[in-house]
């Protein structure tokens, strides 16, 4: 994966995060060039020559790497190495931008440290959505060697064999060096300038929810075959008189899926007759959102921002346009989720089946019930993590920063929302499934719902 600090997408972030992709570095003409001009500014110059929050009036002579060693400070659990590795990627391709002034050969020892398996030890807690400081600082204490790296071998890219797989997990390298670089004090802030660990989640989710969403039309017709659906509300017709694109898109995919124009009532409940206009709501408003997230994945958002022989003193860090397109998303997610759980209680009715209640295998068995009892629960969690994180804020640093945008928490939340929403896609799969086929006698569905979700998402979870 060549990186060049203007195309890199969610499917590439999560494609070096778990799919094993290597990075290579395209150029460094514009990271070299930013560096240069860094060399020349004279005057009062943002975190490079004075402190930082409400120290930006103190002048500072030698300012030190102290910005890097107080920064680091979070809590809770780590992240995985795979997030970590994936907000490495990020940060490295912002930096190949130009903007931030750092010294350019750094840039080759991040690639390597993503390359050889290594990733800062990054707690949960500690960003607000202006920039993960915490987390970089972390990172560039690992690169100085002051606190160690967590090394595990990343996954095998495509085509290697296992013979060629790296030790195992834990092992300490044997032909890669520990990644480290001698930071100098005026690159700390610009290194530490960075969303990068919210961008990795946020790009990560984006990636996950699209395949998600797609399965969640598969799963839509096999219940428009197991109710015998009417397939009019997905007429080209309907579409073009109303031409929202996502609603197209999901209403000419399940028309593909369907084998006749099922239409044995006049009109069918909202889970069937308004799923493209609601799941194509969420399919326009992630592409929202991953419009969002890249734009800011190859943008040279520093404050100070040195372009052309000055440095600009700016707001670029703030996440608010990710933020509010993140919290839109996880409300859309509940939306369709919402219709899956509809559509799963038509699959209970003998009215829409021709089955006993809840697909029992005779009158008075339970059936599948108990789907809809999990799938509420999930449902339950689904509708917590949409709450709005940019409905609040923070003020900080004595009054001068005075608005957060949490899009960490956004971003967060949408990992979180991958679980719950694809569980409630499942107990549908599940119960469709069922209702297609002469229902079984009472067992434990654990086995099948497993199944189901591992059909949903082929890939192991983030």
């Amino acid at each position: 994966m060549e990186l060049d600090g203007a195309g890199l997408t969610c499917a590439q972030v999560h494609d070096a995060a778990y799919g094993g992709a290597r990075v290579t570095i395209a150029s460094l003409d514009r990271a070299r060039a930013a560096w240069a001009t860094a060399q020349e500014l004279t005057g009062p110059v943002y975190g490079r020559s004075t402190g930082v929050g409400a120290n930006r009036g103190v002048i500072l002579d030698k300012p030190g790497l102290d910005l890097l060693r107080s920064h680091v400070c979070g809590a809770g659990p780590l992240i995985p190495p795979a997030r970590a590795r994936a907000m490495l990627v990020v940060r490295l391709n912002q930096l190949l931008a130009g903007g931030s002034g750092i010294d350019p050969a750094v840039l080759p020892v991040l690639a390597e440290a993503i390359n050889g398996g290594f990733t800062p030890p990054i707690q949960t807690y500690g960003a607000i959505g202006t920039g993960d400081l915490a987390a970089l600082a972390t990172t560039a204490l690992c690169l100085l060697g002051e606190l160690p790296w967590h090394h595990e071998p990343p996954p095998l890219s495509r085509g290697t064999t296992p013979s060629e797989a790296p030790p195992p997990a834990g092992a300490p390298p044997t032909d890669v060096a520990t990644p480290l670089f001698p930071f100098a004090p005026e690159d700390a802030l610009p290194f530490i300038s960075s969303g990068a660990a919210t961008l990795a989640d946020a790009a990560i989710a984006c990636h996950r929810l699209r395949l998600l969403l797609e399965a969640a039309i598969d799963v839509a017709a096999m219940s428009f075959t197991a109710v015998s659906a009417s397939a009019e509300p997905l007429a080209a017709a309907v579409q073009e008189a109303r031409p929202h694109p996502g609603q197209a898109a999901v209403a000419a995919r399940l028309r593909g899926l369907l084998t006749q124009e099922l239409a044995t009532r006049v009109q069918d409940p909202y889970g069937y007759r308004a799923f493209a206009q609601v799941h194509g709501a969420a399919v326009d408003t992630l592409d929202r959102a991953t419009a969002a997230v890249e734009i800011d994945l190859n943008a040279a958002a520093e404050n100070p921002l040195i372009s052309g022989s000055l440095a600009w003193h700016n707001g670029n860090f703030h996440s608010a346009p990710l933020a509010l397109a993140l919290d839109a998303l996880r409300a859309a997610l509940v939306q369709t989720a919402q219709l899956s759980a509809a559509r799963l209680a038509t699959l209970m009715d003998p009215a829409y089946t021709g089955h006993h209640p809840f697909l029992a295998d005779r009158p008075g068995s339970s059936g599948a019930l108990i789907l809809e009892y999990v799938a509420q629960d999930a449902l339950a969690e689904l509708r917590l993590l949409a709450t709005p994180v940019t409905t609040g804020t923070a003020v900080i640093s004595l009054g001068t920063e005075d608005h957060a945008g949490f899009a960490t928490q956004a971003a967060r939340n949408a990992l979180r929302c991958l679980e719950p929403l694809e569980i409630v896609l499942a107990c549908e799969r599940t119960a469709a499934l069922r209702a297609l086929h002469t229902p079984t006698p009472d067992r434990p569905l654990t086995p099948d719902l497993t199944t189901s979700r591992h059909a949903l998402t082929p890939h192991p979870p983030p």
